[in-house]
């Protein structure tokens, strides 16, 4: 079965005019990225996005300035798996920004491998960036955002937090642990006027998923979807930049499935 062409690309319509956004592993070519961008055409005041890759980082910054006509783009080395690096670019981004409006969490990691083949080193690795690294940066945003009684935090699940897939044991536990983080800390937050939700994509087409995954698994996957493809990046951004706009303010502890909701 041919895969299907995906829509014409969907402009931005001011969803985050006057609103300042920090992303987490953003550099690359997938949905963080994309989020950055749709950020920016949607009427961001300033973004600062974050990689573990320096050379990736600088260019993703002039990419996005070169994109978005925006002068306010910066970007800032950090791991977050690291508290210190969490801190520091929390710290960094208030300042740049004026502070935090919105923070998206797109950092995470997967990987393919039968549980009984698994080391606990790989566990481990895949749940300190998924959920631990989620975990770390919105505990520091919520410091800054809880005081100020306002703000949006946007995680980025996977219907693997819902669905059985072979050899996805890590990143399928890390994922449920995000929607689960999604769901508490919004409780918590919603007393100071912070709202939380995740965006749970099935199966969306880039690069660094194409070097971790067999790409006759993708296809297969993909061809499962309702419109017969997988998604867009940008398809999922959308549906960040809704969670992350006054458009979902009464939404919060949401996890908002972007597939075509077949198991």
């Amino acid at each position: 079965m041919a895969l299907k062409e995906p829509p014409p690309y969907v402009e931005g319509h001011n969803l985050l005019a006057g609103k300042s956004v920090l992303i987490t592993a953003a550099a690359g070519a997938g949905i963080g990225f994309a989020a950055a961008l749709k950020a920016g055409q949607e009427g961001a005041r300033g973004i600062v996005i974050s990689d573990i890759h320096e050379g990736r980082l600088a260019k993703a910054v002039d990419t996005l300035k070169s994109e978005t006509g925006l002068d306010s783009v910066h970007g800032q080395l950090a791991n977050v798996t690291d508290e210190a690096d969490v801190q520091a670019l929390v710290d960094t981004a208030e300042n740049l920004l004026g502070g935090v409006d919105v923070l998206i969490n797109n950092a995470g990691l997967g990987g393919t491998k039968l549980l009984v083949d698994m080391e606990d080193d790989e566990w481990h690795r895949v749940l300190d960036v998924t959920l631990t690294g989620t975990m770390r940066m919105t505990r520091a945003m919520l410091r800054k955002m809880q005081p100020r009684g306002a703000g949006v935090i946007v995680n980025n699940a996977s219907v693997l937090g819902w669905r059985a897939q072979v050899e996805q044991c890590h990143y399928a536990a890390a994922k449920a642990g995000v929607m689960a983080l999604t769901r508490c800390s919004a409780l918590e937050a919603a007393e100071h006027g912070v709202r939380i939700n995740a965006v749970s994509p099935s199966i969306a087409f880039h690069e660094f998923l194409k070097k971790t995954s067999p790409m006759e698994l993708l296809e297969e996957l993909a061809a499962k979807e309702a419109f017969g493809r997988a998604a867009e990046v940008w398809e999922v951004a959308n549906v960040m930049m809704f969670l992350a706009s006054d458009y979902s303010g009464f939404m919060t502890g949401e996890v908002v499935s972007c597939s075509s909701q077949r198991a």
